[in-house]
């Protein structure tokens, strides 16, 4: 068992729930006799410093209560304190968020008490960890992602949810998706990626978005690529070409489904590196949380099985 455990609570996720649910947190660790040091978000980009000094203060187990955004914060935080070359973690999940992909594609979860009792077992896996360069304006930056990332209409759907506060849970999603057909244009995309085998190849044309995959789904709902496999050392990649708004709605269902494969207006690839240019600038999120709204570039490579994960 654990003797040192800190956990990186967001209390604004799930718009506020989690914050609701620290008493919640406080029973279900003294009802399994486990004893943890609970630290609470501020801001965005406390929870990279508080993992990051819980890494460097010799903390056993580390673990990210809250959603996505949370756990990507926590992963980044860790990643930063950690040796290069070193695994990352263990990092446990508490999800707390109003998505959860993450950790619902881990199969971790939900209860809070089931959660805790993970970390007591200390059973762990190795997933793979993507590094990120968003290349924007007067600046570069670099980000780690666990489950995926978007440039596009993806991402604006992210911004577009950040806007909604009446909503909880998928229901943010779909009305943002709404918000976004009306906000976003679609430019050119020039994509080149890395294969297995180290074949480079290429596209160049105007896109809606791309979508990197370490895991199935992301928005709560939506399986951007739906053949993804955490541990495979690899990035499933979507492309999606221009396409009208009666074309976008159409495919929303088949998204939802994970069963937009062979849509024509889709192309599916696996990379192990990836670098896109475009020709006006894009948003771009990780793991749920927008990096950049004026992405003109950004690059991703996978660090197979850097990830150490309590499941």
């Amino acid at each position: 068992m654990p003797k040192n455990i800190k956990i990186i609570l967001n209390p604004y996720s799930n718009r506020g729930g989690a914050g609701q649910s620290v008493d919640a947190l406080r029973a279900a660790l003294s009802a399994a006799d486990l004893a943890a040091d609970i630290a609470l978000t501020g801001k965005v980009g406390d929870g990279i410093e508080l993992a990051r000094q819980a890494k460097l203060e010799g903390y056993a187990v580390i673990a990210a209560a809250g959603g996505d955004g949370t756990v990507n914060e926590v992963v980044n935080g860790i990643a930063q304190a950690t040796p290069a070359g070193e695994r990352v973690g263990p990092l446990a999940v508490l999800p707390m968020g109003s998505g959860n992909d993450f950790s619902d594609m881990l199969d971790a979860p939900r209860d809070l008490a089931m959660a805790i009792r993970n970390i007591q077992t200390g059973r762990t896996r190795q997933i793979d960890l993507c590094l990120a360069t968003i290349h924007e304006e007067g600046r570069d930056i670099t980000r780690y992602f666990d489950n995926n990332m978007g440039a596009g209409f993806e991402a604006q759907v992210t911004v577009e949810s950040r806007k909604i506060t009446k909503l909880r849970g998928f229901a943010i999603y779909l009305w943002a998706v709404i918000r976004a057909l009306r906000a976003y244009d679609q430019p050119q995309f020039e994509v080149a990626w890395t294969d297995k085998t180290q074949t480079v190849h290429q596209v160049n044309q105007r896109s809606l978005l791309v979508t990197l995959g370490n895991s199935r789904r992301t928005g709560g709902g939506f399986y951007m690529t739906p053949d993804a496999v955490l541990d495979d050392g690899l990035l499933d990649m979507g492309i999606a070409r221009s396409l009208t708004t009666p074309r976008i709605l159409a495919l929303l269902p088949q998204v939802m489904a994970g069963s937009h494969r062979n849509h024509p207006a889709m192309r599916f690839v696996r990379c192990s590196s990836v670098c896109i240019t475009t020709q006006a600038p894009v948003p771009v999120h990780t793991d749920g949380e927008i990096v950049s709204v004026a992405a003109r570039a950004m690059s991703a490579t996978v660090q197979p099985g850097r990830l150490t994960v309590i499941v």
